[in-house]
């Protein structure tokens, strides 16, 4: 829908620029137009790859955590794209809490051939935490 939109801002334009339409409330300024440009390159981003499986969750998550972080602190956006990226990073927060009740996912990653215990140790997961994912894979399958 973004890039329909800015495939089509001219027409948008024009379109809620004449009263005859009585649209005008719908007119985007050029700083909106930014932001409807900068919200489709990220939507693009995120939404271009597949569904992932259970032990990409968590790394799938620390991602979209760091680049929430990252666009955060660039002092391009507007106010109004930071408080978006507050409240996404705010609402990842709380499905990444929700994880913790779930040892599923703890386990898939440990048992996933590619990360195992290496990802929370390059994540710099405290070693408690390490130590209770890997107990939680022992505990399961002794």
């Amino acid at each position: 829908m973004l890039s329909f939109a800015l495939e089509y801002q001219r027409a948008i334009d024009t379109l809620t620029g004449d009263r005859c339409h009585e649209l005008r409330a719908y007119e985007l300024c050029e700083r909106e137009w930014v932001i409807v440009s900068q919200l489709c390159d990220d939507a693009t981003q995120f939404f271009s790859c597949s569904t992932p499986n259970l032990a990409t969750v968590i790394p799938a998550m620390d991602y979209i955590n760091d680049c929430l972080s990252a666009q955060a602190n660039d002092h391009t956006h507007s106010p109004a794209i930071k408080a978006s990226l507050g409240l996404g990073k705010k609402t990842l927060n709380q499905y990444y809490s929700l994880t913790d009740s779930s040892e599923v996912y703890r386990i898939a990653m440990v048992l996933h051939p590619h990360h195992k215990l290496l990802y929370f140790r390059s994540a710099k997961w405290e070693q408690e935490w390490i130590d209770t994912a890997e107990e939680l894979v022992r505990d399961e399958f002794e």
